[in-house]
Formats: C-alpha cells, structure tokens, sequence
C-alpha cells in the first residue's frame, strides 16, 4: 500500500560556506552530511544534511541566489531566512543536542514549556541559530 500522506521533503537553507556549516549540523547538532564528498569535488551544487529518514536540509551556497529564477524574485530570498525551522527530537536526543551547543559556546535560549506544536504542547523547547543565521528551535513532546 502506498502512503500517501504529506510529509516535509527537503528545507534550503543559504549559507555563506556549505562545507563549514554541514561541519555544524553533523558536530553540533547530530545530522549527518550527505554529497558533501561530491560538493567538494565540484560534482554536485549543495550538500545537504539529514533530519531523519524522509527530511534533508539543504545547505545552498549564497553565490547561488543569483541562479534562482523558477519563480520571480527567488533570488532575493537570499539573506531572508525562513523564521525559524523546528526540530522535535526525543527527550534524549534533545538533551544531547542542549549539551553538543553549550560545548561548543552557541548560544541558546532560555527552556520554554507547553509550547503548541504540530503534536500539542512540547514539555521543552529552545531556540539556537546556526553560523549562517537560521534560527531553529529543538522540542521535545514526552
């Protein structure tokens, strides 16, 4: 049987050094880099980073917003991030995730609780940026 439920496939994110920030996400955050090899072979445009089995983010190098035209006006998206991108996580994982920033010095905010989300009311949550600006949130539910 075919699932044919939406899911979130992809978010692009700009970045100034896609091989410095896939560097972040793998170390500070736990994602793992994908076609950062070929990126850095010339063979493939961006690297990305998984977020789980069927989510990636794609790191777009900001020398590529001049590319941009499926639609018009795409290329001023560059230096406009997105608000922010939530990551729910479980207990354990977002804990590591709290000690991997404090590590390594980024700042995060101060814990919220009961935050609505997709699933209800988060038991935690936070918010950190990453070295290119994008701010993410990290939650968990249980």
């Amino acid at each position: 049987m075919t699932d044919h439920t939406a899911r979130l496939d992809h978010v692009v994110l700009w970045v100034r050094d896609p091989v410095a920030a896939a560097d972040f996400y793998e170390k500070a955050v736990g994602m793992e880099p994908l076609r950062l090899t070929e990126f850095a072979a010339g063979q493939v445009p961006f690297p990305s980073v998984r977020v789980n089995d069927e989510t990636i983010l794609d790191l777009m190098p900001l020398t590529f917003a001049e590319r941009m035209k499926m639609l018009p006006g795409a290329a001023d998206s560059a230096g406009h991030p997105v608000n922010h991108v939530c990551l729910s996580l479980p207990r354990g994982d977002f804990d590591a995730l709290l000690g991997r920033l404090e590590e390594r010095a980024v700042p995060v905010s101060e814990l919220s609780y009961d935050s609505f989300g997709a699933r209800g009311k988060a038991t935690r949550s936070f918010y950190f940026r990453d070295p290119d600006g994008n701010v993410f949130e990290a939650r968990h539910y249980d």
